[in-house]
């Protein structure tokens, strides 16, 4: 099964790493990839660039709506997305406690669901897809 480890943190407190602990922090992450992709579990994944580079759209009774920034503000903000492939939560759970910035901030791990196209033909609900 896939499960997206979104990856949380506080800019300010990357910010205010030394450059070596941020390169020493970037190796971390490229060996944890490694090893995920030797265990058959890495799919994909990418840092993100700052929040400040954010643009929300919001789309509301046909009016589209452009902002700067992040959906909302908060504490932590989304740095990047590892997508894993587990056996079940525990194994994802267990994979994202190896993710470095965990460390600094925090892992969501979410379940991911494929769409598929007979349920909007054999009348699936609106909530079952994307």
């Amino acid at each position: 099964m896939k499960y997206l480890a979104l990856v949380y943190y506080e800019e300010k407190i990357m910010n205010g790493m030394s450059q070596q602990q941020w390169d020493e922090l970037n190796n971390e992450c490229i060996a944890c990839v490694a090893r995920l992709n030797e265990g058959g579990h890495y799919i994909t994944g990418s840092p993100l660039l700052p929040v400040n580079t954010a643009t929300t759209v919001r789309v509301r009774d046909g009016s589209v709506t452009i902002t700067d920034g992040p959906f909302a503000e908060t504490k932590e903000q989304l740095a990047g997305f590892y997508m894993l492939e587990a056996r079940d939560l525990d194994e994802a759970v267990a994979l994202a406690e190896k993710i470095p910035p965990a460390r600094y901030g925090s892992i969501e791990v979410r379940p991911a669901r494929e769409l598929k196209e007979e349920s909007n033909q054999a009348g699936g609900t609106a909530g079952n897809n994307f």
